[in-house]
């Protein structure tokens, strides 16, 4: 088995992070992202790496009194090194404890890492009171580099609203999300772009996953190997990572479900989750919040319209949530059963357009992004989407209200090269998408398998630029060094 390096990408992060460190100011940052996405490694990793000294504690479901202690032992393992952990005194509040922290900080710049905050403020609400306290009266003081990190969004978010008592203290906001989709060369050299492709749709960029497949195998092998398993980490963490964000969880996994089945109106939704249409916009809007859903507007939605639209759709942002509620969750009697090689099988049948209506989709819009960013385009666009209504689909669409400028594209995953019949078929599209009839149209058609002499030809007589998939994957690849 190759084995995948110990730290991949991360350098728009470690850049940032390394940027706020220089402000010789105190701070107090607020980082988040989902389960097994690498917070904790990309902050060690940062850490280590900046020479400053700094102490790491990361909070567990217990009462306060035993989250204190651990927070006053990796003090004194830190102030006072080799000191027997039953000296350590016992810290009646939080508040003498951040005094003391403070006392010992002092004027050295020292990052203090607190990870999954939102356990130790379950134990104790009054947690971020305490802290807003010691902040004002005396850890903006010296020059400490606070940061709390947590995977429940929500929560971590809800830390800097107007009424919370951390408002205003907090020196940034850091998400942190999965790796893009260019890191999984790293992870799997071998794999061709189409494997990588594939695979971005099933697990997408989180790294835990990606480190648990295995390079030497084939992304079937994998899938068996892994997403098939009772008892691994891939069969919990669908339930688990929605389990911490909210309560109610079942009627949460019915919009999840429902939406990975194909459902992205809001009456689809709950007709298929079998829930009340006055109760399933409380669920999305939370999911939403959770980062776990996302609302998407046809491109071609006027800006001054977008806020007020009834045409949003609903999708899915975790490509490992969206395959498994599409292919695992409803066939796990077939797994406890053993057939796992039948369930595979009905995944291969429809795996192609899968991935072709998802990974390989959001990989060609952001190559879009990717050329407007580089001034590549023959316009710039003020938004990178899709299209769709009862008379035309279109995968790609980049528009300048402004301008009136608009570029539709198609994406074909299919095995068979691209005929002229496609090229054709996507300039029929344009009256029926442009918003007006003055509007400069352009074109591009993106394919995995590459394009016949005649769409080339008649590529070139609209004007219409075609891209395979080795030069979405270069260009995707080069955007990454250069980040």
């Amino acid at each position: 088995m190759v084995a995948a390096p110990a730290f991949i990408d991360r350098q728009a992060e470690l850049r940032e992070l390394n940027t706020l460190l220089d402000n010789p100011r105190p701070q107090l940052l607020v980082t988040h992202g989902r389960r097994r996405v690498g917070k904790t490694r990309l902050l060690l990793h940062w850490a280590e790496q900046t020479g400053h000294p700094f102490m790491y504690w990361v909070a567990r479901r217990e009462p306060p009194e035993a989250a204190r202690r651990g927070l006053a032992t990796v003090l004194w393992q830190w102030g006072r090194p080799g000191r027997d952990s039953s000296e350590i005194p016992s810290y009646g509040s939080w508040a003498l404890l951040f005094e003391e922290m403070a006392q010992w900080i002092g004027s050295q710049r020292v990052i203090v890492i607190l990870d999954e905050f939102p356990y130790a403020v379950e134990a104790d609400p009054s947690l971020p009171s305490h802290l807003q306290a010691a902040w004002d009266m005396h850890l903006k003081n010296t020059t400490v580099f606070l940061v709390l990190a947590g995977s429940h969004i929500g929560m971590m978010v809800d830390l800097l609203n107007y009424d919370a008592p951390l408002y205003g203290r907090s020196t940034g906001q850091f998400p942190i999300g999965p790796l893009p989709f260019s890191a999984l060369a790293d992870f799997f050299p071998a794999y061709s772009p189409a494997e990588r492709v594939a695979t971005y749709a099933v697990i997408g960029g989180v790294p835990a996953y990606l480190e648990r497949f295995q390079a030497d195998r084939s992304l079937g092998e994998n899938v068996r190997a892994h997403l098939f398993n009772r008892s691994g980490m891939f069969r919990n963490d669908p339930a688990v990572l929605i389990g911490e964000l909210v309560r109610e969880t079942r009627n949460y996994e019915a919009v999840v479900r429902a939406v990975a089945q194909g459902n992205h109106a809001l009456t689809e939704i709950a007709r298929s989750a079998e829930r009340s249409t006055s109760h399933v916009p409380v669920y999305v809007n939370q999911l939403i919040r959770l980062g776990l859903l996302e609302r998407r507007l046809p491109a071609t939605v006027p800006p001054d319209e977008r806020r007020s639209s009834k045409r949003g759709r609903y999708h899915l942002r975790d490509p490992y949530l969206r395959f498994y509620f599409r292919f695992i969750d409803p066939n796990l009697e077939m797994l406890e059963q053993g057939l796992t090689e039948l369930l595979w099988e009905r995944i291969v049948e429809e795996f192609r357009a899968y991935v072709g209506g998802t990974g390989f989709e959001e990989l060609c819009r952001e190559w879009v992004l990717v050329q407007a960013r580089k001034g590549r385009l023959p316009f710039q666009p003020e938004l990178v989407g899709s299209h769709w209504a009862p008379n035309a689909q279109v995968d790609v669409l980049a528009i300048n209200w402004r301008e009136k400028s608009i570029l539709l594209g198609e994406c074909k995953w299919g095995a068979q090269t691209v005929g002229r019949s496609t090229v054709r078929e996507l300039v029929e599209k344009a009256p029926l998408v442009a918003p007006g009839k003055d509007w400069q149209i352009h074109y591009a058609l993106f394919a995995r398998s590459g394009f016949t002499d005649a769409a080339r030809a008649e590529a070139d007589t609209v004007g219409a630029s075609l891209v395979d998939l080795e030069t979405v994957d270069s260009a995707l690849r080069e955007a990454l060094t250069e980040l």
